[in-house]
């Protein structure tokens, strides 16, 4: 009984590490869509991206989900106002 104990703990661990990675990928995402960020979709994938080549860059994705780019001078944007 004890091995089959073992087996579902080692599975649920297993699934449950899978299913935070996935969410950690999804994350700077998200966040980037929910803020409209203009390069949403370029956040989306350094999210993704970083997460398989060892979360380095990660936290660096997730601050560029929060980042609004500024306005250049002189742009059409500006001119409305």
């Amino acid at each position: 009984m004890l091995d089959i104990f073992a087996w579902l703990v080692l599975i649920v661990l297993l699934f449950s590490t899978i299913a935070v990675v996935v969410l950690a990928a999804m994350l700077p995402g998200k966040i980037a869509q929910r803020r409209s960020h203009p390069w949403a979709e370029a956040v989306a994938v350094g999210g993704w991206v970083t997460l398989f080549l060892g979360c380095v860059l990660w936290p660096v994705v997730l601050v560029w989900a929060y980042v609004d780019v500024p306005v250049r001078r002189g742009s059409s944007a500006e001119a409305e106002r």
